[in-house]
């Protein structure tokens, strides 16, 4: 189901330009079919959204635009955890959630890839929010955090989860949202708190790969 959503957004790209690629697995396949079309000739420079899918990019010997921009980003492909009814987005399970924020918004269009699984009807019913803090308010940042879900630091193999800018993650199960820009709003307005994985109005096109084919959903 993955690859038929990351193979569909092909179709939303331009003959030639600046792509943004994102980060996860549906993102992975995406970025190898991308790989081909530029094997094949096609034109594309890219902006990665984290360090994995920089590599990946790299090995495939697809032109990369430096970190720090100005970029004109044309398309931007990515992948989400959980998707609204309303093209809400839940992103961050692999934690590059920030870097994926400011290429998105750089953007002219944001193409979502998700297999059928990641859909709900309100974000918070099957995911929680990650929220990167910083290293040296961490303590008080979880209290804060508290008050909007219970708020886990993420670990890996008993060891905290460092984002590629060696911050932290809380994951904050906040349950169904229904406010999600709110929500947004209070969490960054908490002092240390860098980014968070709700991605509000910021999805153009989502492809939502089922068993009967792939839906193109629009805002």
């Amino acid at each position: 189901m993955k690859r038929k959503a990351a193979l569909a957004a092909l179709e939303e790209l331009p003959a030639d330009g600046v792509i943004g690629i994102g980060s996860g697995s549906t993102a992975r396949l995406f970025i190898a079919a991308l790989g081909e079309l530029v094997k094949a000739g096609r034109r594309y420079v890219c902006v990665p959204t984290s360090e994995a899918s920089r590599v990946q990019a790299r090995d495939l010997g697809i032109e990369l635009l430096p970190d720090d921009g100005p970029w004109d980003i044309a398309v931007t492909v990515d992948g989400a955890d959980e998707v609204s009814e309303d093209l809400d987005l839940i992103k961050g399970g692999g934690g590059a959630h920030t870097r994926e924020k400011i290429v998105n918004y750089s953007s002219r269009r944001n193409v979502i890839i998700v297999d059928a699984s990641k859909c709900s009807r309100r974000l918070g019913e099957a995911w929680s929010v990650p929220v990167e803090v910083g290293l040296r308010r961490e303590v008080r940042e979880r209290q804060h955090l508290a008050r909007h879900g219970a708020a886990a630091l993420r670990l890996r193999d008993g060891r905290p989860v460092r984002t590629d800018a060696g911050n932290l993650i809380y994951d904050v199960a906040c349950g169904p949202i229904a406010a999600a820009a709110a929500l947004d709003t209070a969490l960054r307005a908490i002092p240390g708190v860098v980014e968070t994985g709700l991605f509000v109005g910021r999805a153009d096109v989502v492809l939502v790969a089922g068993a009967n084919g792939v839906e193109r959903r629009t805002r």
